[in-house]
């Protein structure tokens, strides 16, 4: 894997996991992975709203990235399967701050009366 060219451009390593974790649903599709390992349609049932094209495409982005393994077994209907390398993994722990966050936040805004 070679770094993408744009991140050796970006002298802020918090711009460039911006710019890794950047797509919609590619935090989704981590945070989905976290429970080990899924094959393409089992992502797609697990997030009814994304388009098959677009997952795709993030999973490429993702795997280009290092986050995410995809596993191709040589058989017929050919088999795929994805997991979270160990990059990924170390990501995980990015994910459970802002779950965190993003719980207290709810807390915060229900109690202002804001929801």
């Amino acid at each position: 894997m070679q770094l993408r060219q744009e991140l050796l451009e970006i002298k802020c390593p918090v711009g460039i996991t911006q710019n890794i974790i950047a797509g919609k649903w590619k935090l989704v599709i981590i945070w989905t992975l976290k429970d080990g390992v899924k094959r393409f349609n089992e992502l797609l049932r697990a997030l009814p709203e994304i388009r098959q094209g677009y997952l795709t495409q993030q999973l490429r982005e993702l795997e280009r990235d290092g986050l995410v393994h995809r596993e191709v077994y040589r058989e017929v209907p050919p088999k795929v399967e994805y997991s979270l390398t160990e990059m990924g993994n170390k990501f995980l722990k990015v994910m459970d701050k802002m779950f965190e966050w993003g719980t207290e936040y709810l807390e915060f805004m229900k109690s202002d009366g804001y929801i």
